[in-house]
């Protein structure tokens, strides 16, 4: 399961920016999760919970944007929805050849941190693909 492995890196680097902020706690952890990532959400939530525990990150919601996969058609620039499994054939022009413009992501997104004073402070992580 290597939701496991993934909720145990979205911790670290949730603690992190903790950390760097003086925070005692996390609130919440953002996620952007393309939908042919392969990560199955109930199960990273799950282990989330489990890795949290004890950790700055304890009793933080994870909240999860799905992202949809979509592709362009590189003969006719026709973009469309991949779907999953996905179909990488454009509907427009019957073309097999399409790039895949979203649905691979797994980013974190952000960290809500406990507010000071009277606004909330949320933390941009970096952006990026999974490798």
């Amino acid at each position: 399961m290597h939701e496991l492995s993934i909720a145990a890196a979205v911790v670290e680097s949730a603690e992190e920016v903790a950390r760097e902020h003086g925070a005692a706690s996390v609130e919440s952890v953002q996620l952007r999760i393309g939908e042919l990532a392969g990560v199955v959400s109930d199960a990273l939530r799950f282990s989330f919970e489990l890795v949290a525990d004890g950790t700055l990150a304890a009793g933080a919601e994870l909240l999860i944007e799905e992202v949809p996969a979509r592709a362009r058609c590189t003969g006719c620039d026709a973009e469309f929805a991949v779907g999953s499994p996905p179909r990488l054939w454009c509907p427009r022009c019957e073309q097999p050849a399409a790039e895949l413009l979203t649905g691979r992501e797994l980013e974190l997104s952000g960290v809500q941190l406990p507010e000071a004073g009277s606004c909330p402070a949320l933390h941009e992580a970096g952006r990026g693909e999974r490798t």
